[in-house]
């Protein structure tokens, strides 16, 4: 996992050779009219979710998850979210398969670390980081922005 500020986000490119494209795409997109839902970056190597109001959830209500194909660049553009972490293989009790089609598998177990990110920094969970987002309070929202990398 990464937490940073988007002023530093060239500091990660090396990690993964599409980073740099995701980033740039953060860097010059107007967040203001894109649409929400799925839009391609570079097919299904790179694309954005956006979520334009996202309600909080409290903490028992925000469970763990992993992805297995694709890395999860989530960028705050609005207010203050609270993220649950935990390595992956400490995460406890899945909730079924890994969904394949989603590329999401559910846990009941508890996070073994909160951080909370505000608008202008950015989370990087690679698929040994099991996450728990949009934690806080629920009659609060947030505006941000998921962009999904293929490992």
């Amino acid at each position: 996992m990464i937490l940073d500020s988007l002023k530093n986000s060239r500091l990660y490119e090396g990690l993964n050779p599409l980073f740099a494209k995701a980033f740039d795409f953060i860097h010059t997109a107007d967040f203001a009219t894109l649409p929400n839902g799925i839009s391609e970056i570079q097919g299904k190597d790179i694309y954005v979710n956006m979520i334009q109001e996202g309600k909080l959830k409290l903490p028992e209500n925000a469970p763990l998850e992993v992805h297995d194909k694709y890395i999860d660049i989530q960028v705050l553009l609005e207010g203050e979210e609270t993220y649950g972490w935990a390595e992956r293989g400490e995460c406890v009790g899945p909730r079924g398969e890994m969904n394949t089609e989603k590329d999401v598998l559910l846990f009941d177990g508890k996070p073994s670390l909160t951080f909370t990110v505000k608008a202008g920094e950015f989370c990087i969970f690679f698929p040994s980081d099991g996450h728990a987002p949009m934690i806080g309070d629920p009659e609060k929202t947030v505006k941000k922005c998921i962009v999904k990398v293929r490992v």
